[in-house]
């Protein structure tokens, strides 16, 4: 093994340094190499099948620089777009008004995040991470990824012309920084945080002494915010989620790990996936997914480990509670002592207009904020404020957990890195090894709120909202009711390590973007903070099919990843599962096989009974019955209160079978089913079109058919695709299964890996990887991972590129 291993990275550094002696249909398809230097950086990256780039280089800056070399090829415009995002200068090049694509924050327009983000590089907020010794800032190896992936970038935009018409031409595609690479990692770390917030930090404004609202509104309605943070919060209406499983030795065929990673992310913009291979010969070799701009795989496997992540329910920021001097509304008032807010004016160039210069107010605690999204107000009065608190907001470490976790050999390592960086912002992580180890921790960066704490700090709205959702609202006019600090934590006011959900060596580990409380429905996890996540509620529709599936699979033994490969591609509806049978049985008892639609108005019915009763209960492009199921239970479930929706209610006690049994005498059934039949046949849709005649994508004119189906049908293989009422049909994915991989060892020195990129690598249109693992996730086809340099070489579709400035 020592010898082969010798072998091949002889064969690297060959590679390296005199661009390697390839086969003939290697050689032939070499591209003439680029030369001269930027700092002595350079690469060499092979492509294989579907534009997979494989960066070879000799340590990490001529690593990042190969990486943000392959990462323009493919992604030149998304990039720059997100550039110009963290940079604040949005308005100054699409003008003030137009709305974002809410990749990088939830701003509602150009000028609210531009606000936001010049704020931060005013503040010199992302300068000040950096130079933080590690682990509290980024080690030397990511700040070389960083300064190589600008000059990467940088290069391939002096020597290459951009093709892509969505920003060919544009004078906003400019060179950039190390700095801005920085800042593209920390807008992703504060994403559920003051990301989450930056309308209501950039609109906050203090009352004037003579409007109504100075002289005191009435103060945000607790159980109404309690509601509407619970929606915010729901990973029902979140526009990411995930699904993850590792399997134990125990219940593998030869006793080695297996995982399977499903993430839901957008499939636009600039949260997309990208693969690739990052090899250091003798130091590094990792191959995943990387979300656009990061200089590390953010979910992968090497050739011992694999990890997925998914969105957890941790709460990552809180508010307090801001007692103010009735005097002075940006003055507040801790254990009595009054505090100036500090005033931050920002000003922000705007595309033919004077530059716009507003002012933003911060406190001990965070910015001051007037709402979370649109659903929840929190106004500022002559009395009162909120005050938002970010942990992430001093968090840079998300890449250098990425690295650590692709230099572990085992899930004990990955452990290790988490405990190490405690970089991750919002995620869970799952993990195998070929040793057959499993490993699920919910190890994020959450404010170190207890319930302790809530219990006696907590204000009228904070007892309410955090009961529901996990959202403390703090007093902020106490100084005992400051966060404090965990003895293994990397920073104060965050939790250490030893206090978050683990669950390790299990027979499997699971999570849908539920809690972590059933990582594994025989060995529950609790004992956390309510911070965390719930306990003893129900469950998703999507966890309680995956629980249902893995479990089956556990149970069974004898695993490979044909299983996983399996598992991902069933498109069980669990709705379907639950309900088809009874809603075609209670159809057909109709009388005269009719209902009344919401106007009223009589509708035959009969036809869609014989159409559930025949779905086969998938979600497969070729399932006839699975749209008109999507669309009667969109139906039926906004019109029929889940507390009336099933007959056998839920029960901690068995979590994953309740509830259950449709209560088809709900005045809504039958409504929803006219209202179906209704709507599809006025569309001129088929009862029994088959799924992927009405779901698709389009790319360059061609239709191609997408499986799966939504959050609430609890399908695994999740996608939320846009309704298109002029078509009666899904025409577009906004997100859902993403970068995918199925990983398992054999024995040998090469993982046994699947991988799919849904939306393939690149946005440019004029591109061959535009569109052609869309195709494949079409098909419900795989790609063989080529890790190992032998597979590698031996790709007939190779192609080798060695890069380097000029």
């Amino acid at each position: 093994m020592r010898t082969r291993m010798k072998r091949l990275v002889v064969t690297a550094v060959t590679l390296l340094t005199a661009a390697a002696s390839l086969p003939a249909a290697a050689a032939q398809s070499r591209e003439r190499p680029e030369h001269a230097s930027q700092g002595g950086l350079s690469a060499v990256i092979r492509y294989t099948e579907y534009g997979i780039p494989h960066i070879l280089a000799k340590d990490y800056a001529n690593l990042g620089f190969g990486t943000g070399w392959a990462q323009a090829a493919d992604q030149i415009c998304t990039l720059a777009d997100g550039f110009v995002t963290v940079r604040g200068e949005r308005s100054r090049w699409f003008g003030p008004d137009a709305a974002t694509d809410q990749s990088l924050s939830s701003a509602g327009t150009n000028l609210s995040s531009d606000l936001y983000f010049r704020g931060v590089r005013d503040a010199g907020t992302v300068e000040r991470l950096l130079a933080g010794a590690a682990p509290l800032g980024p080690s030397d190896e990511v700040k070389d990824l960083m300064r190589g992936f600008a000059a990467g970038y940088n290069a391939w935009l002096k020597q290459r012309r951009i093709e892509d018409p969505a920003c060919r031409g544009a004078a906003w595609v400019r060179p950039i920084t190390p700095v801005d690479v920085a800042a593209r990692s920390y807008a992703l770390a504060v994403l559920g945080g003051e990301g989450r917030a930056v309308d209501g930090i950039t609109a906050a404004r203090p009352p004037a002494a003579t409007t109504a609202e100075a002289a005191g509104p009435s103060a945000p309605d607790p159980a109404r915010t309690a509601r509407a943070v619970h929606a915010l919060l729901s990973p029902d209406t979140a526009d990411m989620g995930s699904n993850a499983v590792a399997f134990g030795g125990s219940t593998t065929a030869n006793g080695r790990g297996l995982l399977l990673g499903n993430p839901h992310y957008p499939w636009q913009g600039g949260r997309r996936f990208w693969q690739s291979q990052q090899t250091i010969p003798g130091r590094l070799n990792v191959m995943g997914g990387s979300l656009l701009g990061s200089v590390t795989i953010s979910i992968g496997h090497n050739s011992r480990v694999a990890w997925s992540h998914t969105v957890s329910t941790g709460v990552p920021l809180a508010l307090a509670q801001l007692t103010l001097d009735p005097a002075d509304p940006t003055v507040y008032l801790v254990d009595g002592r009054p505090e100036h807010m500090t005033r931050r004016t920002v000003t922000v160039p705007v595309s033919g207009a004077a530059p716009v210069t507003r002012t933003q107010w911060w406190t001990r605690y965070g910015p001051v904020v007037t709402s979370l999204g649109t659903g929840v107000p929190l106004p500022w009065t002559s009395t009162t404020a909120y005050a938002l608190g970010d942990p992430n907001a001093s968090n840079l470490r998300f890449p250098d957990t990425g690295l650590g976790f692709s230099k572990a050999r085992s899930t004990e390592d990955v452990l290790g890195t988490i405990r190490h960086t405690q970089g991750l912002p919002w995620v869970n992580t799952v993990a195998a090894d070929s040793a057959g180890h499993t490993l699920f921790t919910q190890a994020q960066v959450l404010p170190r709120v207890t319930d302790d704490l809530t219990g006696r700090c907590s204000t009228a709205l904070g007892r309410a909202t955090y009961a529901s959702s996990g959202l403390a609202v703090l007093d902020g006019s106490r100084g005992d009711c400051a966060l404090g600090r965990d003895p293994d934590a990397v920073q104060p006011g965050i939790f250490g390590p030893s206090r978050m959900p683990l669950l390790r060596d299990a027979p499997y580990v699971e999570n849908s973007n539920n809690s972590a409380w059933l990582a594994n429905a025989d060995r529950p996890l609790t004992g956390y903070e309510r911070v965390f996540g719930d306990i003893g509620t129900a469950r998703s529709l999507r966890t309680r099919g995956a629980l249902d599936d893995v479990s089956a699979l556990a149970r069974r033994g004898g695993l490979g990843v044909a299983d996983l490969e399996r598992q991902e591609f069933a498109n069980r509806v669990t709705a379907g599962r639950l309900i088809a049978g009874d809603a075609a049985t209670a159809c057909a008892a109709l009388p005269g096989g009719t209902a009344k639609d919401s106007s009223g108005r009589v509708v035959d019915v009969g036809e869609a009974c014989g159409v559930l009763e025949k779905w086969d209960r998938t979600a497969d492009t070729g399932s006839r019955g699975a749209l008109f199921f999507d669309r009667f239970w969109r139906n039926l479930t906004a019109g029929v209160p889940s507390a009336q929706l099933w007959k056998v209610p839920f029960s901690a006690a068995d979590p994953v079978h309740t509830p259950n049994t449709l209560n088809t005498s709900a005045p809504g059934f039958a409504t929803a089913l006219a209202d179906t039949v209704a709507a599809l046949r006025a569309d001129g849709v088929a009862l029994d079109a088959p799924l992927g005649e009405r779901q698709y994508v389009v790319r360059n004119g061609s239709r191609i058919p997408v499986p799966g189906g939504t959050e609430s049908l609890g399908v695994w293989n999740k996608v939320e695709p846009v309704w298109d009422p002029a078509r009666g049909a899904y025409t577009d994915v906004a997100f859902g299964s993403s970068y995918i991989q199925a990983v398992g060892w054999n024995g040998g020195g090469c993982p046994v890996a699947r991988t799919l990129l849904t939306y393939s690598q690149s946005s440019d249109p004029g591109s061959p990887h535009y569109s052609d693992q869309t195709r494949l996730y079409s098909r419900e086809r795989w790609v063989t991972s080529r890790f190992c340099e032998k597979d590698i070489l031996s790709s007939p579709a190779l192609r080798v590129v060695r890069v380097a400035g000029r």
